[in-house]
């Protein structure tokens, strides 16, 4: 539930960054199991990102309405069946920031955060936090995150993945941050889409060391994942 921490304060968010790649039911499920988990959370959509939730979802995202549009995004299934979820009143554990705001909290290292999840990350957004180029708030919030130690979650979306993109990735791994591709395993026993979709959000929450329960783990046991439970 949030625990406050030495050096953190009683809001210690999580900051969530959706940039424009296609696979936006990835970053509603993370958000999802954030504010299951009790966590606070920083928004930060980029514009490109809102395009891919036009097209994916049929969703704007603005910003005067950004509550009832995210209300309206968290609900729907990665199927794109809307009322899928019940958000509840955890939505008011989120604050969200324009991407063009460079003045926001997340800009600055003594503006205390957990860490940060880029999901999903875009190439764009690999060589922006990759070159340090902090053209927008997402950009500037990761590399934030990694000056100041923090965790960073980088779940990319792309492929083939070209020469250029896998340097930027390494060099994000040098910098500290997390890589994880947004590749669905199937031995948990999926069967419907939203299953595989849970189960990268839940690999970029492992790796960010929150608790959820969005896939079945592993247990060393061979056809586990077609066993009924």
């Amino acid at each position: 539930m949030n625990p406050v921490k030495p050096g953190e304060t009683r809001r210690t968010p999580w900051i969530v960054g959706v940039s424009g790649a296609s696979g936006t039911p990835y970053a509603a499920s993370v958000l999802r199991a954030l504010l299951d988990a009790g966590e606070s959370v920083d928004l930060v959509v980029s514009r490109a990102s809102r395009l891919t939730l036009l097209d994916e979802t049929g969703i704007s995202f603005r910003d005067a309405h950004w509550q009832d549009d995210l209300r309206e995004w968290l609900a729907r299934g990665a199927d794109g069946k809307p009322g899928s979820f019940d958000v509840g009143a955890g939505i008011e554990r989120v604050r969200y920031w324009p991407a063009g705001d460079l003045a926001a909290g997340p800009s600055s290292g003594s503006y205390p955060v957990k860490g940060m999840l880029i999901v999903p990350a875009s190439t764009a957004c690999v060589a922006g936090v990759a070159l340090g180029l902090s053209k927008d708030l997402l950009q500037r919030a990761a590399s934030v995150t990694l000056k100041e130690g923090r965790k960073l979650v980088v779940a990319v979306r792309e492929t083939p993945l070209n020469g250029q993109t896998l340097r930027h990735l390494v060099t994000l791994d040098d910098a500290g941050a997390t890589v994880v591709p947004a590749s669905p395993a199937f031995y948990a026993g999926a069967t419907h889409i939203q299953d595989l979709v849970d189960f990268v959000a839940g690999r970029v929450l492992d790796a960010a060391g929150v608790e959820h329960r969005l896939y079945r783990r592993w247990k060393g046991e061979l056809g586990g994942g077609t066993r009924a439970t």
